[in-house]
């Protein structure tokens, strides 16, 4: 590596998210969760759980909506005690947006990344009129909490629906008159162009999924097809960038091997890589779920 290569952070970091008014992880165990989503409760499935439930049978068997599994892949269908709403408003410090019951178990966001959303925001507020790029962007809840924080941000999804979804959540959190392009894009696609005009960005945040199709029918393949994005991001960075963090959700990768791709594409750069695991913490403290794992690197030296 170069003498002037980011340096990695000697131990993992576990990023916990803990309840907050809108949200909070209830119970868990038996390869199940129990979640409080607003109005709420919530039973799906979650495989790291070998342990014990803690709270009595008659607390699970109540919850408004179960998701019972299908297969490996998400998918499923939902059982519900009573036709809830099709979506309802959630918050998350100054930001709101809609939760809805999709069909891949989901609620239309990632309440474990709220710990990322905490670190985004303390970026975003150390230097106000950052750009930042967004990719693989879902329902626009990192880019919100960006642009709450004052940066000018650049949302990219192949999905036509989740982009959608991302501007019915900016409307509700009065951030639509925000400098926010809204973009329904493959990610390599608009990076491979973004690299031929020279554009460059304060801050890029990369959540890209296991495997997935963009709007042109562009094949993505975590593995296959990361490290590549992540040098061409590396490109986009400014002389002043602030952060690039990227987050991973695969049973076969790790938050070191995230790590070690960000400081490789980063050589010639000073700063820190983070790395670690994002996990959800039941209510009350005590037991802890890790969901995914993530990299970030930062100007700032160890």
């Amino acid at each position: 590596m170069s003498s002037t290569s980011p340096v990695l952070t000697p131990q993992a970091c576990i990023a916990r998210t803990t309840a907050w008014a809108d949200y909070a992880l209830v119970d868990s165990g038996d390869g199940r969760k129990l979640e409080r989503y607003g109005p709420y409760h919530v039973v799906r499935p979650e495989p790291q759980c070998l342990w014990r439930p803690r709270l009595e049978p008659g607390r699970w068997d109540d919850a408004d909506a179960v998701f019972d599994p299908t297969d490996e892949d998400e998918a499923g269908h939902w059982r519900f005690k009573a036709q809830p709403r099709d979506t309802w408003p959630m918050k998350w410090d100054d930001v709101s947006f809609k939760a809805r019951f999709t069909s891949f178990r989901h609620l239309a966001f990632f309440p474990e990344q709220a710990a990322n959303w905490s670190w985004l925001q303390e970026r975003a507020k150390a230097r106000p009129g950052m750009r930042v790029l967004n990719l693989f962007g879902y329902t626009g809840v990192a880019s919100l909490v960006c642009a709450a924080a004052g940066a000018a941000v650049t949302h990219v999804d192949a999905s036509k629906r989740s982009v959608g979804w991302a501007r019915e959540n900016a409307e509700l959190s009065g951030l639509a008159n925000r400098p926010i392009r809204w973009l329904c894009e493959d990610a390599r696609r608009y990076v491979q162009r973004e690299a031929r005009r020279g554009a460059q960005y304060d801050g890029i945040i990369l959540d890209p999924p296991k495997y997935g199709r963009g709007p042109g029918g562009e094949v993505w393949r975590l593995f296959e097809d990361l490290p590549e994005l992540m040098r061409l991001c590396a490109g986009l960075l400014s002389d002043k960038a602030s952060f690039l963090l990227v987050n991973a959700y695969a049973a076969r990768i790790s938050g070191l091997a995230l790590a070690h791709m960000l400081q490789d594409g980063l050589e010639g750069r000073s700063g820190r890589v983070d790395w670690g695991e994002l996990a959800l913490q039941e209510d009350g403290g005590g037991r802890e779920i890790g969901l995914s794992f993530f990299a970030r690197w930062t100007d700032t030296a160890p």
